[in-house]
């Protein structure tokens, strides 16, 4: 079946990979925007972004994680206190729920560590499959699919790789793109083109490193 954009499925995974190279030569730096050491930062970080900024949370973390060193310091806390110290994130009572019963969850299943596969972690409360691929491929270096956020879903249909409405069709037509081995840095580096070049309401397409390469009107030609 004809891609999105009118190409072979060949033609397009071509495409997708020469756009994935280039961006990476542009971004050599694009990395997780989520500060974390530990794989339980990470997750606690990850739980906290759903519809909310990730400088937001990089301002609310530092204190918590010098606050709560274990899952079971996270599962101690109250309700209460928990909403407090991330009070000025969005839907803060709702995340704080879920924090407070995934790490009761990690606690007491599997020993305070985090689990490292997709299966064990869905079954966590507030996490999804996005968290889950952020947290196995930035934490474990496990790559289980493409982190398709906002900048991802934009940026997929703006380069006439997917047509799809839902995002987890959208990472399956992602993921037969590129190389199992290139799944967490591709999610990386369109995140960040898609926060500097582009952007959601004017796409700086004059300056876009692979404007040559998209296929939206919007996107200049080369004569």
């Amino acid at each position: 079946m004809p891609a999105p954009s009118g190409e072979t499925s060949s033609e397009l995974r071509s495409r997708a990979r020469a756009i994935l190279r280039r961006l990476s030569k542009v971004c050599p730096d694009a990395r997780c925007a989520l500060d974390f050491t530990t794989p339980l930062e990470l997750l606690v970080a990850t739980i906290l972004s759903a519809q909310c900024t990730d400088e937001r949370v990089n301002m609310v973390t530092p204190a918590l994680f010098a606050k709560y060193r274990s899952a079971r310091d996270y599962a101690s806390a109250t309700q209460a206190e928990m909403e407090a110290d991330i009070h000025s994130i969005g839907m803060f009572r709702r995340k704080a729920w879920a924090l407070r019963e995934a790490c009761a969850q990690i606690h007491d299943t599997y020993g305070g560590e985090v689990p490292s596969t997709m299966e064990e972690l869905l079954a966590l409360p507030g996490v999804a499959r996005k968290t889950a691929n952020v947290v196995l491929g930035n934490a474990f270096g496990i790559p289980t699919g493409v982190v398709v956020d906002t900048h991802v879903f934009r940026l997929a249909h703006r380069m006439g790789f997917t047509d799809q409405v839902y995002r987890e069709k959208v990472e399956a037509e992602l993921m037969d793109l590129w190389p199992k081995s290139q799944w967490v840095n591709a999610a990386h580096v369109f995140i960040l083109h898609g926060r500097q070049v582009c952007v959601a309401r004017k796409p700086l397409c004059t300056v876009c490193a692979v404007a040559d390469l998209c296929p939206k009107l919007s996107a200049p030609k080369p004569k």
